[in-house]
């Protein structure tokens, strides 16, 4: 199985890969954490996404690419993968396309996870997280057993700037902005399926499960 999950921040995308890694069991690929395993050591690619990060400048597409690249065509991925958090634009998609067709490899599917934007701001402004342990909590999922106390080590929890109302809302609006028109790329495709992220983790694992046709 080679995939891609969209959707927006908040919904619930990186909690899906992680269980449909085991379910399929194939590797998650991240952006993120190929950046920090490259940094670390010390490759090529790694030494040049330093650099741009060391300025607090934005790693280049042909950077990540790069990355995206090497670990795609990897004896790890062999059986398939799940993108998580890549592509984020259409440049970053059509360089996936053409790593892709280089090892004649194809996308089985794009599972684009999709809820209403009014939830997932209630979502992300109810989670919590402890000052000290960094432990986190959801006020709606898995609330602490003490109201803005930490279950571990009885400290305060705060909400993160990131967590904050506002701050969500500008997330959302760089997604509509840079990463919705994914789904119109992938639907014009033929491999876009949606699934319903409204609900609970569970529900949510379900319904992408029921539109990739498995039990």
């Amino acid at each position: 199985m080679r995939m891609i999950l969209l959707g927006p921040p908040g919904v619930g995308k990186g909690t899906q890969a992680m269980r449909l890694t085991k379910h399929f069991n194939i590797p998650q690929i991240a952006p993120g954490d190929l950046l920090r395993t490259a940094i670390k050591s010390g490759t090529k690619l790694g030494i040049a996404a330093k650099k741009f990060m060391d300025k607090g400048e934005l790693v280049p597409d042909e950077v990540i690419l790069g990355m995206v690249e090497e670990v795609s065509q990897s004896g790890e991925c062999k059986n398939g993968f799940i993108f998580d958090g890549f592509p984020r634009t259409i440049p970053q998609a059509e360089g996936l396309a053409d790593i892709l067709a280089k090892s004649q490899t194809t996308l089985d599917v794009v599972v684009n996870i999709d809820a209403d934007f009014a939830e997932i701001i209630h979502r992300l402004s109810s989670r919590r997280a402890c000052i000290e342990c960094g432990a986190t909590y959801n006020l709606i999922f898995s609330p602490p057993k003490t109201e803005g106390k930490c279950d571990s080590c009885n400290s305060a929890l705060i909400q993160r700037e990131d967590d904050k109302e506002e701050t969500v809302q500008n997330r959302l609006k760089v997604y509509e902005n840079q990463t919705a028109p994914l789904i119109e790329f992938y639907q014009n495709l033929g491999l876009l399926k949606i699934a319903d992220g409204s609900g609970g983790i569970d529900e949510v694992q379900q319904n992408i499960l029921s539109v990739l046709g498995e039990k």
